[in-house]
């Protein structure tokens, strides 16, 4: 296949369905989480649940970057840009996520803050050169995708002696969420869900490979397909899933192998090495603190580091009251179980930060009307769904 069309084949979408069909008739229940919030998207977007036979279930993850950072630290990226008076640079999805009392980003930009929405970690450098005089402050966010363009402009600027530029570090790794979800008794006592195996990321995977999942899914006994973004990706890893699941099998399986490969991108890995390090902890929203689950910035590049260069305040921070976006980036609820969804909760007026990013579930249920009780959309001969 080598045109996205072919995975949104229509025909191919009815027999692989079929085949899911003829593999879930066990008189069993099958609980797939889908860790990545993209794939969340492509569920939702293509109709793929309707394609499942009622006893095959979707559980959406904690894998929205935007959506798993805790309230405290976007307060501090608020504090940096109106207590230090720094232009602050950060992604657009983070722009509208509420902190504490619905202070968010872009109402600190309107009452005179300097914040500025960019696309890469080389805009905020760029705009760092074209003002010597102010301190650029990089707010850093995103698995283990986007880590390596923030490691290359640390580098960057060091090299070039760009003494104003710094990041704020808020880079998260996957294996050990996932790692975290199924064996923390804090998760637990929040709720739990039955999860019989993972659709494992696909950006995420192209960077760091299929082999840290190894590790997991033996001591967990959980198989793991890596499933690439389009719908067809997704219906033959659940399909793959399914089998080892019927086989008693617990695997790392690459559906994705166009894009990944075992080892994964070795640059990219030697670059984040040399620039971050491991945080002994770090509070997920949803998941509490998580063991060695984010990157820090390494001694040597310290001169880079927001965080020490500015410092922060102890401050009280707290969610939306009613927001059931912890519960819901668990696994435990989803979004139509959330009393704000769809009522003073839209993306109009988020309340939490899964109806604001591009890959949150809440997001998902509004954008493509699965929250409605209206009968599911019909298929398109041209693809999955019209």
């Amino acid at each position: 296949m080598k045109y996205i069309d072919e995975f949104r084949s229509h025909d191919l979408a009815e027999k692989l369905a079929a085949a899911i069909t003829r593999e879930s008739a066990t008189g069993r229940d099958y609980h797939v989480m889908e860790f990545c919030g993209g794939h969340t998207h492509a569920i939702f977007r293509y109709g793929v649940q309707d394609m499942m036979p009622a006893n095959v279930h979707f559980v959406h993850g904690p894998g929205c970057p935007v959506c798993v950072l805790p309230v405290r630290r976007l307060d501090d990226a608020v504090e940096l840009a109106e207590r230090h008076n720094v232009l602050l640079c950060t992604y657009g999805d983070m722009m509208r996520v509420p902190g504490t009392k619905q202070r968010s980003l872009i109402r600190a930009k309107a009452d005179g803050a300097d914040i500025r929405m960019v696309y890469s970690t080389q805009d905020a450098l760029k705009i760092a050169r074209e003002n010597p005089d102010r301190q650029i402050v990089f707010f850093a966010i995103g698995f283990e995708t986007t880590t390596p363009p923030t490691a290359v402009a640390i580098i960057q600027a060091q090299k070039e002696g760009i003494e104003n530029f710094s990041v704020f570090c808020n880079h998260v790794l996957t294996p050990a969420a996932i790692q975290h979800i199924l064996q923390s008794p804090e998760v637990r006592d929040l709720g739990t869900v039955t999860i019989d195996g993972f659709l494992g990321p696909s950006h995420v995977s192209s960077v760091i490979g299929s082999q840290p999942y190894e590790f997991f899914t033996e001591e967990f006994q959980k198989p793991v397909v890596i499933a690439g973004f389009e719908p067809l990706d997704v219906m033959q890893s659940t399909l793959m899933l399914l089998r080892q699941i019927n086989e008693g099998r617990h695997e790392v399986e690459n559906e994705y192998k166009r894009v990944v490969n075992p080892e994964g991108n070795l640059k990219a890995q030697s670059i984040v090495a040399e620039v971050f390090e491991l945080r002994s902890e770090f509070e997920w929203r949803g998941l509490g603190l998580v063991p060695y689950s984010a990157l820090r910035i390494r001694d040597a590049y310290a001169a880079f580091d927001a965080e020490k260069r500015f410092g922060l305040s102890e401050k009280q921070s707290r969610e939306v009251k009613s927001c059931e976006c912890p519960a819901i980036l668990r696994g435990v609820k989803k979004p139509t179980d959330c009393k704000l969804f769809g009522t003073v909760c839209t993306p109009d007026t988020p309340m939490g930060s899964c109806m604001v990013s591009s890959e949150g579930a809440c997001a998902a249920y509004w954008t493509y009307g699965r929250y409605r009780s209206a009968q599911p959309e019909k298929s398109s001969k041209k693809g999955i769904a019209a």
